[in-house]
């Protein structure tokens, strides 16, 4: 017998949100039909409490496996199941649920978790539980059954009119769908820090802008390409939107020629606070966002964090500020970006660096030294040499969509 292949998303910070609710639901929604616009998804809704994922019937076991992948790493997904879904018999259920247990790979023990949001169907959660389980027995008798803590639980569950059942459970990523808390820029190199501090915004629900600063011309762009990557990763699930590279290379040329070496780093990073903000203005985003953890190198200290805080009016949100590096190294593994950044690659942050950097600087020393460096001018030739690249972010692709349709009747 062959079932209605579906996906279910749970969720469940979103539950919290009292009257705000609908709209995180709806926004999770979209953020799921942008990101499974593929061949073996027919369709993306909301049913009680879940978002429901139905494939075509054409769609296969694998299908459905690649999809769960994708959909546990979206925002906002805490868990998401994949199983069936069948007319509301008793008999199709039993089957339905043996062929969702067949599917949800090694096991030893399970048990049936049924239940009912209606009682206009007229078998209870506990008759349910009996009849499905005692097939299941009959099925895999070798497969014993154990009711705290077994391998597989078989949910049986009939829900606006259907019955939805699945055995393969995969936790998600949980926090918020992005989109829902506002735009942040973020400054990323091709390193491993900046990438994990990205993706933790993002499963806040933040929408992310990226800006990369490469030591071009300076320096080879290879980071640019490494940042890239990186980015693809990032945007499988929608975690960001586009990214600005600034050729950064120059400024620091004449940074190094009119600073004193200690306070290079400092000045360095002023300025790309400065620039990153004046793109925050230009994307309209609320705060800037770095991979910076304490202590971790010369510029992260709290000195030298100070002093860069002081060269911007916007705030600053630092993910990372309390990780050290093994707790990243693990989150970069965790997202798919620590093998890209593991390459070497010559950049910004490497080009002219002083021997011995200050680790305590102070902030009237910093400016004094700034008066003299022509920023204003500098800033708006960056603006104006930024370079643009855009990825598939849900935002996007619903303005995307809205611009197509706002389009078409002048193109007809």
């Amino acid at each position: 017998m062959q079932f209605q292949r579906i996906c279910l998303a749970h969720y469940h910070e979103l539950g919290l949100k009292g009257h705000n609710r609908t709209a995180f639901e709806k926004k999770l929604m979209y953020n799921l039909q942008a990101l499974l616009d593929r061949p073996c998804v027919e369709k993306v809704i909301r049913i009680s409490g879940r978002i429901l994922v139905i494939f075509v019937h054409e769609a296969t076991e694998e299908d459905a496996e690649s999809t769960v992948g994708l959909i546990a790493r979206v925002p906002g997904v805490a868990r998401v199941s994949c199983g069936f879904s069948c007319e509301r018999d008793i008999g199709v259920m039993c089957e339905a649920a043996a062929q969702a247990l067949a599917e949800a790979g090694e096991f030893t023990t399970w048990k049936v978790v049924a239940r009912r949001s209606h009682t206009d169907f007229e078998i209870d959660s506990m008759q349910m539980n009996q009849i499905v389980g005692a097939h299941l027995c009959e099925r895999f008798p070798d497969k014993p059954v154990k009711m705290k803590h077994p391998d597989v639980e078989v949910h049986v569950e009939v829900v606006q009119g259907h019955a939805y059942i699945y055995a393969l459970s995969v936790p998600g990523v949980g926090g918020l769908p992005v989109g829902t808390a506002g735009k942040v820029v973020c400054l990323i190199s091709s390193g491993i820090d900046s990438p994990v501090a990205m993706w933790r915004m993002a499963r806040r629900g933040a929408t992310v802008i990226g800006v990369h600063f490469s030591g071009r011309p300076q320096t080879a762009s290879t980071s640019e390409y490494l940042v890239d990557d990186i980015a693809h990763v990032l945007e499988e699930f929608g975690g960001i939107a586009r990214i600005y590279i600034v050729p950064f290379g120059d400024y620091q040329r004449e940074i190094a020629m009119q600073v004193p070496p200690a306070l290079r780093i400092v000045i360095y990073r002023r300025l790309m606070m400065k620039i990153a903000e004046r793109i925050a203005h230009k994307e309209g985003a609320k705060a800037l966002v770095t991979g910076e953890s304490l202590g971790q190198v010369a510029s992260q200290t709290l000195d030298n964090l100070a002093a860069t805080n002081a060269a911007v009016d916007m705030q600053i949100f630092r993910p990372l500020i309390g990780c050290d590096k093994l707790e990243i190294i693990a989150d970069a593994q965790k997202l798919g970006t620590f093998d890209i950044s593991s390459n070497p690659a010559p950049d910004c942050c490497t080009l002219f660096m002083p021997r011995s950097p200050e680790t305590h600087a102070k902030i009237p020393e910093v400016e004094a030294v700034e008066a003299n460096l022509p920023y204003d001018a500098w800033i708006d030739e960056i603006m104006d040499a930024l370079e643009l690249h855009e990825y598939r972010c849900p935002s996007s692709y619903w303005r995307a969509k809205r611009r197509e349709k706002d389009e078409a009747p002048a193109q007809a």
